[in-house]
């Protein structure tokens, strides 16, 4: 894998601490799994016009406790399928952590990130070093980098790929 295929680079779209994931993706839509539909519906009741300023490769940055609440794994997905190419946050549920791996969504821990990035600032993340630099401010900033086989999981698009490709190959 190359190393190129961990580097993000997007405007930043900045939400607080305790996002649950019924602001990620409400419940009254939880009765689809269809990426498409649960994509149309990310964020909106956080921020409105949240698709509306989201370009594909955008990078979402949060505070502390991102992805707490339910473990549904609509949220991670509902994320990855609007365009987001990465999430930070100063923390994770650990349960949206596990999920969004699982569904090939990167993100990355890093706690200072957010109290020096604003909506808006264009960033740069590199999942397979953990160095994510706002390029609006210069700030840098260093995170445990994924180990390979969490790697692996992201660029096959999630675990259930990676189990398909390793029993295919």
């Amino acid at each position: 894998m190359a190393e190129k295929d961990f580097v993000f680079k997007g405007k930043a779209h900045l939400f607080g601490d305790n996002v649950d994931t019924d602001c990620i993706i409400p419940a009254r839509y939880l009765d689809t799994v269809d990426p498409d539909e649960l994509a149309s519906h990310c964020m909106e009741d956080l921020d409105q016009d949240f698709l509306k300023k989201l370009s594909r490769g955008d990078i979402v940055v949060a505070g502390e406790n991102f992805g707490c609440g339910s473990s549904r794994e609509h949220a991670p997905l509902a994320i990855k399928a609007s365009g987001v190419s990465c999430v930070i946050a100063s923390s994770f549920a650990r349960i949206f952590f596990r999920n969004a791996i699982n569904i090939g969504l990167p993100i990355l821990e890093v706690e200072d990130a957010p109290k020096h990035i604003k909506s808006g600032d264009t960033v740069e993340v590199d999942l397979g070093t953990g160095i994510v630099i706002n390029e609006t401010s210069g700030s840098r900033f260093t995170a445990a980098p994924f180990p390979p086989f969490m790697q692996d999981i992201i660029n096959a698009g999630g675990l259930i790929n990676r189990v398909k490709r390793k029993l295919s190959g």
